[in-house]
């Protein structure tokens, strides 16, 4: 069904995200275990954080993995809004498609570079193509 299409991008970053809790606790178990942490010590301590704790480069998975429970939810919303008005193929899908891939490309970069300033622009781009979706929603959800 060609208005379903959206649903496709939708899914594959609902994967992603699932790739990244895998990635984020590959890594952050072992830094949990070298630095010998008791969780439950951390968690009685509320001045102290997994920041303050384990290396940078294990939290930039964890951040990360938050990131895509962020600004993604609108985009799974819109997604559903867009195919439940059969308006889910074509440009929409492949405009669905463009979000996941700068959202998969900034995981990754910010999974292991960190570079922030790259970082920043893929979250431009990708928060302005969710606008471009959000827009196209609205168009067809109040008829202008």
């Amino acid at each position: 069904m060609e208005s379903a299409k959206i649903l496709q991008p939708a899914v594959a970053l609902m994967a992603w995200t699932m790739v990244m809790w895998l990635w984020m606790y590959a890594t952050r178990i072992p830094a949990m275990s070298a630095a010998k942490l008791d969780p439950d010590s951390l968690a009685k301590d509320p001045t102290k954080t997994l920041d303050d704790i384990l290396p940078a480069a294990v939290q930039w998975k964890a951040h990360n993995y938050n990131h895509l429970h962020e600004a993604p939810t609108l985009f799974y919303a819109v997604c559903l809004v867009i195919a439940l008005t059969g308006n889910g193929g074509g440009t929409s899908a492949t405009v669905a498609w463009v979000y996941v891939g700068l959202r998969v490309v900034h995981s990754i970069l910010q999974s292991t570079v960190n570079k922030v300033m790259i970082r920043f622009i893929l979250f431009t781009l990708s928060s302005i193509t969710l606008m471009a979706l959000i827009y196209h929603a609205a168009k067809i959800v109040f008829r202008f």
